[in-house]
């Protein structure tokens, strides 16, 4: 799908959807305590949907109501066929752990965009706690149904989920089980996203201040009712509208939120964004941008939002810490420099870096390389400047689907199918 953004004032309110990550961290919870547990809130997306079919598949029943999914956990089975987990990496490197304790064979299948991203890191973390896992072709497939534990290293640059899915299993582990981070972790607040739902399930992991080395909690999982917060890597997007365009109040965030990506407000602000909050309300007004440095490090999902931001900004801002950008749904940080030139925008890519001359982009044709925050990224900076063409527009079903609506409930001007 095509979607055109001419030129438009944003002014407006908007709620912002749920937390993805909570909810798939909720589910895997919920799928491992006996009993009824309750999602309220859940997020309602392709990489949601993909965890809750991935649990349906080893038998965990998921009544979906509105408003709230009901969890009945802990009567695992081995699949029939595959466990096909879509674009949703969340979705397979959790599912690739939690087939450790499922009798019989589990062979978990990316989609083609998902294939091509890290998954051997986990894979050889599992094998050293002898669990049978090893890739066949593209899926992964592991073959086991007893978890011992024991003690493994693994790298924590690559991706904060290779962490979060051996927690998952701590509870679990006959013999315990101790993690230990060989390097600092990048995109800690994942982590500690992950710890925090597991405590509102019964568990409570030992973790150093570092957040390098962690160990078993002997307790299981318990039944809950857990309210999945607003998600504030979609309230980005909603966030930078305003200050890039016209004026948005954002509701159903929480100001105290762990979530990495809660710095957004730190960084419009920053660059001279007017950012004011009352009660759970946060307006964000137009205003002239100045270049800016930002170290995304903890927050690499907020990059593309920054980079739009960036262009409209009079100077030459860095963001660094974005290496592992490369290997999200595309390679963002090349998707960002060959969108921004595409606008008249300078771009200099180095390896963790994106340099960029900010000043008067115009309107181009943008592919989003399928990539859900490209997508969105970008259509700020159409209706900012007009005249722009988003490709592959319907990618963003991935997180919010219906964010082309929400923009227009806002005042944008866009065009679908053109």
């Amino acid at each position: 799908m095509r979607v055109r953004i001419n030129k438009s004032e944003l002014r407006g309110r908007a709620a912002v959807p749920p937390s993805k990550s909570y909810t798939i961290r909720s589910l895997m919870c919920a799928a491992l305590a006996k009993g009824k547990s309750r999602i309220i809130n859940p997020l309602i997306c392709d990489d949601t949907e993909a965890a809750s079919e991935a649990l349906g598949k080893v038998g965990i029943k998921i009544e979906k109501n509105e408003g709230c999914w009901e969890v009945t956990g802990s009567r695992f089975h081995a699949p029939e066929g595959d466990i096909y987990c879509r674009d949703s990496a969340a979705t397979l490197r959790f599912m690739t752990t939690l087939a450790s304790i499922i009798p019989g064979k589990c062979r978990m299948v990316p989609s083609p965009s998902l294939a091509k991203r890290p998954i051997e890191p986990l894979i050889t973390a599992l094998n050293k706690l002898k669990i049978k896992c090893y890739l066949e072709d593209s899926a992964i497939v592991v073959d086991e149904g007893r978890f011992l534990g024991g003690n493994v290293s693994m790298t924590g640059d690559v991706s904060s989920q290779f962490v979060s899915a051996l927690l998952f299993l701590c509870p679990l582990a006959e013999a315990g089980l101790n993690i230990r981070l060989t390097t600092t972790p990048e995109s800690g607040p994942y982590i500690e996203m992950t710890l925090a739902c597991m405590k509102e399930f019964g568990v409570d992991i030992i973790a150093s201040p570092t957040l390098q080395f962690f160990s078993s909690d002997f307790r299981q999982y318990k039944t809950a009712d857990y309210t999945v917060e607003g998600d504030w890597s979609t309230a980005s997007y909603l966030l930078a509208a305003g200050a890039m365009t016209g004026s948005t109040e954002v509701t159903g965030l929480n100001l105290n939120s762990i979530q990495g990506d809660r710095v957004i407000l730190n960084l419009l602000s920053k660059m001279g964004a007017s950012i004011s909050a009352k009660k759970d309300i946060i307006t964000s007004s137009r205003s002239n941008f100045k270049a800016f440095k930002a170290d995304l490090t903890d927050c690499i999902d907020l990059l593309p939002t920054m980079a739009a931001v960036a262009a409209l900004a009079n100077g030459q801002s860095r963001l660094y810490g974005i290496r592992r950008a490369r290997f999200k749904e595309s390679n963002r940080v090349s998707a960002i420099r060959e969108g921004l030139e595409r606008m008249n925008i300078q771009v200099i890519e180095e390896e963790d870096t994106l340099i960029i001359n900010g000043g008067k982009p115009s309107g181009a044709t943008i592919d989003s390389f399928g990539d859900h925050r490209i997508a969105m990224a970008f259509s700020l900076l159409g209706a900012a400047v007009g005249n722009t063409v988003i490709e592959g527009a319907e990618c963003v079903s991935k997180t919010f689907t219906n964010f082309w609506q929400t923009l227009e409930s806002l005042g944008a001007k866009v065009e679908s199918n053109v």
